[in-house]
């Protein structure tokens, strides 16, 4: 991916203070035109820059307060097979190929101790999950930000 340039850094910043700002406001602020903002804004959603918008709905308001992390590990050869499987269980939001002694980290969400056992139980019912472990999430201590890499300085004399 080509990296950004200031104007996308600084457009991608003001949004992430403000993510319902139109672009007339946007361009004022960062003064510039409103094609120019228009413009950067289709080239950065072409390269996927932006995610989802349902990575910014709670899942504790939609009834699932407790969180939880499951180390799941697999038989390689079916690895894609398990990705598959576990894309079907609503409650395991991301899925992620680690290294180290588990091959999978599931972050996943539940009503409670009781739903976890039954969503650990689904994942474990998949072929070629040999065993997980799982471990609560307490209280989110760093929440999802992007903010001090936008605010960071790129390049060889970053550091």
């Amino acid at each position: 991916m080509q990296p950004l340039d200031g104007t996308d850094t600084r457009l991608l910043m003001a949004l992430a203070q403000d993510p319902r700002r139109t672009v007339v406001a946007l361009a004022q602020e960062l003064g510039l035109s409103r094609n120019t903002v228009q413009a950067r804004m289709s080239q950065l959603e072409k390269k996927s820059v932006f995610l989802s918008f349902d990575r910014r709905i709670s899942p504790a308001a939609l009834g699932y307060p407790l969180a939880a992390f499951i180390h799941i590990h697999v038989q390689q050869p079916k690895l894609e097979q398990i990705t598959n499987e576990l894309a079907l269980i609503p409650e395991v939001l991301e899925a992620f190929g680690i290294t180290g002694q588990a091959d999978i980290l599931a972050r996943v969400v539940s009503t409670g101790a009781e739903d976890l056992f039954r969503i650990n139980g689904k994942v474990l019912a998949i072929d070629g999950v040999e065993r997980t472990d799982t471990s609560l999430a307490m209280h989110e201590l760093v929440p999802f930000r992007i903010g001090p890499l936008l605010q960071r300085p790129r390049g060889p004399d970053a550091d």
